[in-house]
């Protein structure tokens, strides 16, 4: 037997065979649909949400466009007389009237205040949450949540209680202070001092979405950051301005414009705190309105004011639209 007939035959690889053809790519611009649903799959999913918006704000928002451009009193009311169409007739009555303007003034202040003391304190409760124990923390959220969920009239009725010139606790607490003398005090007397009390009230009830919304914001900070920032020599200030807030802003935003569309419409603290009949130094715009059209029955006029305030809100809604499409492109 020769050499060549004991060596092993080389293997050969076997040959490649073509590649398929890929298939072919849908003009620019298009898409292709998945095997799921088609393009309009989300309108789809969105049409219940966008009836029921459409039915409760639809006709509402369409009759008070209405109204505004109508002269509409008891008369119209009761079919006496046909609604005439006034054209800007109504906007221009309200905006050359200074009362109007000094309740726009009063509104913004008493919002400002409302929107600003409730992130404030909001912020350091949700803080301060952080570097409690769980069982103490367990039990402010409790507070936090049984306080949030009270009915608006329930707790204006108590704070009407604890304001009271004559049986309101909190004189008689605050006279017992050395030098205070507030037994009998009408907190109501001035408007500052009753507006004050109101926004003492709105704040009490929007802070604790606040503190639950930061509070659960504030545990998607990563602590490999914080220390990090600690290692760099920044300390508690440097680490919640340069880590923590950067990280809180898209959270910070939302709140705050919400705060302000919330404290722009307040209305049922105002006029339940008052009885019914807001004195002209408590008139806010909401309760403005009502009295235009309720009190002196020119619906038409008080649907201009509530048109104007709409008008107001949406400003502040492109302003948090317009911040958020900037934090989006940054991310």
């Amino acid at each position: 037997m020769s050499a060549a007939d004991t060596t092993t035959p080389a293997k050969v690889p076997p040959p490649r065979s073509a590649p398929p053809p890929s298939a072919p790519r849908p003009p620019h611009g298009k898409r292709t649909s998945g095997p799921s649903g088609t393009a309009g799959t989300p309108w789809l999913l969105l049409a219940p949400c966008l009836l029921v918006l459409l039915l409760v704000m639809g006709y509402p928002l369409v009759r008070l466009v209405t109204l505004s451009f109508q002269k509409f009193g008891q008369s119209q009311l009761w079919g006496f007389q046909p609604a005439e169409s006034v054209g800007f007739d109504n906007f221009a009555k309200v905006l050359g009237d200074g009362e109007f303007w000094a309740v726009v003034l009063r509104t913004i202040v008493f919002a400002a205040g409302c929107v600003i003391f409730t992130m404030v304190i909001g912020m350091l409760i949700a803080l301060l949450l952080q570097r409690v124990s769980g069982w103490v923390k367990t039990l402010v959220n409790i507070a936090l949540v049984a306080s949030w969920g009270m009915p608006v009239i329930v707790a204006t009725t108590v704070f009407k209680w604890l304001f009271d010139a004559d049986y309101g606790i909190l004189n008689a607490v605050l006279s017992k202070l050395p030098g205070v003398e507030l037994i009998g005090h009408n907190w109501f007397a001035s408007g500052p001092q009753g507006l004050a009390v109101i926004m003492l009230l709105v704040v009490w009830g929007a802070v604790p979405f606040v503190v639950i919304t930061l509070g659960a914001g504030l545990t998607q900070v990563p602590a490999e950051l914080e220390e990090a920032a600690r290692l760099d020599g920044a300390g508690a200030w440097g680490v919640f301005r340069y880590v923590t807030l950067p990280i809180l802003k898209p959270v910070i935003v939302m709140l705050t414009t919400l705060s302000v569309i919330w404290d722009m419409g307040v209305f049922p603290q105002v006029f339940v705190m008052r009885n019914g009949h807001p004195e002209a130094e408590f008139q806010l715009l909401t309760t403005y309105s009502y009295d235009r059209a309720f009190v002196v029955n020119d619906y038409a006029q008080g649907s201009a004011i509530a048109l104007i305030t709409v008008l107001l809100l949406l400003g502040v809604v492109a302003v948090y639209m317009r911040q958020m499409l900037k934090i989006g492109d940054v991310e």
